[in-house]
């Protein structure tokens, strides 16, 4: 077992608004909030409707959120988030410290490298592994990213995690 196995858990989406407690049909419209744990260091991930959200129900620790739609059980679920929701959370990750963050972000920027859209550039000087990322089509200073050294197992294991929280494949 990779060493964030008992650490950093993410909850799983429930189907139901985090305020009012209702199902949340598929095919509506709903909005995903990723706030920090109130009792462990992971990620809690909360849903509202959309007309909860609207009507000013906030969850605490709010650290990012994204509009989604329900999806239908019966077809092969897809990422549902777009690439700037991806790039706006890499870059919010970025001043967090604690190594679950950080193993979190590096294996999030990994996937942004796959899609393409961050490349790296170089590598830092100083204390520990740190990698210069570019954004693509930005001509802005690159943005370091500390390399974990995690195991394959540890990636993986983000990657699922990341998976859950997005409701899709990566």
């Amino acid at each position: 077992m990779s060493r964030f196995g008992t650490q950093y858990q993410v909850s799983r989406p429930t189907g139901r608004c985090a305020h009012t407690e209702q199902t949340l049909e598929p095919g509506t419209h709903y909005i995903a909030a990723l706030c920090d744990h109130p009792e462990q260091e992971g990620f809690l991930r909360l849903d509202f409707s959309q007309d909860a959200w609207e009507s000013g129900h906030r969850p605490e620790g709010l650290f990012s959120y994204w509009k989604a739609i329900v999806p239908d059980p019966e077809q092969k679920q897809k990422l549902l988030v777009d690439d700037t929701v991806l790039m706006e959370l890499f870059e919010r990750l970025g001043d967090d410290e604690r190594p679950q963050r950080v193993a979190f972000r590096f294996v999030l920027g990994l996937i942004l490298m796959r899609k393409k859209l961050l490349k790296m550039v170089g590598r830092a000087e100083g204390e520990g592994e740190r990698w210069l990322m570019q954004p693509r089509g930005s001509d802005a200073d690159p943005i370091e990213m500390v390399n974990p050294k995690i195991t394959d197992d540890d990636i993986r294991e983000i990657t699922d995690q990341l998976s859950e929280i997005l409701q899709g494949e990566l």
